[in-house]
């Protein structure tokens, strides 16, 4: 939800902004895809298969959402998934190095970070397009990432460090609390703040933010930094849950992750979207997903199902922005 848009033309009485409207059409989507995957398989609506989707959908939303306020100033981070990889591995490396969890989470949260902001400084000081810095940024960390790894895996960590990505906690998955604080978080930031605000006017019209007096470098740097950041967390979960890496790791991740923000209606123009559409964009493409695997679809059919709805949701967008 934008700065402009909700402030301009705000008539007296009952008024529903676009925004919230398209919020309540994805959240009938939810709705319907739950109904049509209970009638189409009986595995579906299962507690544990719903917890499966939560989980599922919870390490997705942990990428989308940092690279969902990059996507709000007009922006995009394709390194997200290369990310995930060196975070993990360096992640890793300490954990068998140290013995501790903690001085390794520290490490894959740091790394993530130091990538993010790398890119902000890119894009705010360098002037480089987000696409053509964090592009180059992918091949940069896999470059690192192999030789760094030279093939090898590194497995077999601490019980208590698995329980952040395996762990369960009154019969629900540890990952699904961790989605709900960074959802609460992201959100309230984004909307209740006024540095969330600076973000969507930065995305609306960057020269018009800039004339009002925005630092506008200083927060194209903030978000790319929380982008990475994110990408750090991401890395910690997957470790903790495949309770293994390697160079690999999240290299599939980047795609879906665009995906989940622009299903959860951000806009690729800048200035549109919300960490909550994200989480609701994050569930429906997990459950698209989950359904493919109930229904014994191939597996070599899912990118192709996945790019497709991306192509349909920028189309809407870009049809919603003509109507506008």
């Amino acid at each position: 939800m934008s700065i402009a848009s909700d402030a301009s033309a705000r008539p007296s009485g009952f008024h529903v902004s676009r925004e919230v409207q398209q919020l309540v059409y994805r959240l009938l989507a939810v709705a319907l895809l739950c109904a049509a995957l209970s009638f189409a398989t009986e595995a579906f609506l299962t507690a544990n298969n719903i917890l499966n989707v939560l989980r599922q959908a919870s390490l997705l939303f942990f990428l989308a959402s940092g690279l969902t306020l990059v996507i709000l100033t007009g922006g995009l981070d394709l390194s997200v998934g290369a990310n995930i990889g060196l975070s993990a591995c360096f992640a890793a490396t300490v954990i068998k190095a140290t013995g501790s969890p903690a001085l390794g989470t520290l490490a894959g949260l740091a790394t993530g970070l130091a990538i993010g902001i790398c890119n902000g400084l890119m894009v705010a000081k360098l002037r480089i397009p987000s696409f053509i810095a964090t592009y180059g940024m992918l091949w940069v960390l896999h470059g690192i990432t192999y030789y760094y790894m030279a093939g090898e895996t590194i497995h077999g960590f601490p019980p208590g460090f698995r329980q952040i990505g395996s762990g369960y906690f009154l019969g629900v998955p540890i990952p699904v609390y961790l989605m709900v604080v960074f959802l609460l978080a992201g959100t309230i930031f984004a909307q209740r703040t006024i540095w969330g605000q600076q973000i969507y006017a930065i995305g609306a019209n960057p020269v018009a933010a800039r004339l009002t007096g925005i630092p506008v470098d200083r927060r194209l740097i903030l978000v790319y930094a929380f982008s990475g950041a994110m990408a750090g967390v991401a890395s910690i979960v997957f470790l903790a849950r495949l309770n293994s890496a390697e160079g690999d790791i999240g290299e599939a991740m980047t795609l879906p992750a665009i995906a989940a923000a622009l299903i959860g209606g951000a806009s690729l123009f800048g200035g549109v979207g919300s960490v909550f559409g994200t989480f609701i964009g994050a569930l429906i493409l997990t459950l698209v997903l989950n359904g493919m695997n109930l229904l014994a679809v191939n597996a070599n059919w899912q990118p192709l199902v996945t790019g497709l709805i991306v192509i349909l949701a920028v189309w809407l967008d870009m049809q919603g922005r003509r109507r506008a």
